[in-house]
């Protein structure tokens, strides 16, 4: 594809812009790989997105967390098992229909969400300290629109008041879940 000239006077080249999207994911993944280096020994990357759910959630049903995961309820149970067995979750029964069991965060699995958040706000935040102004506005003009063209909420704001939005269900470019 041939680079021309975009509307702004910069290079309109979607190869170039791919490939820099594609070395920033690296990065954006090698700051979450670390930021989950403090539950690395207790949970997988899977697991630590159920418990994702689960802080964003609250009590929630097994077939609705296997549906927010997109996995298989009997998946979803041997995940359950491994974060009840590590302390990072419960089961309850749901006190509108007893017949119903819900399942949670525990205190420790709470702040193990919290803990993994923190890090990689707090790294993510060193990087963009290294940007003049300028860029940082650029940056998030640029990253604003790439996640309104991907469907993506926005993350939530540093006084934790919003939950962490999940991302993950409905915004596969390629389709829906």
């Amino acid at each position: 594809m041939t680079e021309r000239e975009g509307p702004a006077g910069g290079v309109d080249d979607v190869d170039e812009v791919t490939r820099a999207v594609l070395t920033a994911s690296r990065l954006l993944v090698a700051i979450s790989a670390r930021s989950l280096a403090a539950v690395e020994e207790r949970v997988t990357l899977p697991q630590f997105r159920m418990l994702v759910v689960l802080s964003v959630r609250g009590a929630t049903k097994l077939v609705v967390l296997a549906d927010q995961l997109q996995v298989a309820p009997s998946t979803a149970m041997r995940m359950v098992d491994r974060l009840i067995a590590a302390g990072l979750a419960d089961r309850q029964t749901n006190p509108d229909n007893r017949r119903e069991t819900l399942l949670r965060l525990t205190d420790e699995g709470r702040r193990a969400v919290e803990e993994v958040m923190t890090r990689r706000r707090a790294e993510l935040a060193t990087v963009v300290e290294r940007l003049a102004p300028r860029q940082r506005a650029a940056l998030v003009d640029a990253l604003t629109a790439f996640n309104a063209a991907g469907g993506e909420p926005a993350a939530p704001a540093t006084d934790g008041a919003d939950p962490y939005p999940l991302g993950w269900v409905d915004t596969w470019v390629g389709g829906g879940a």
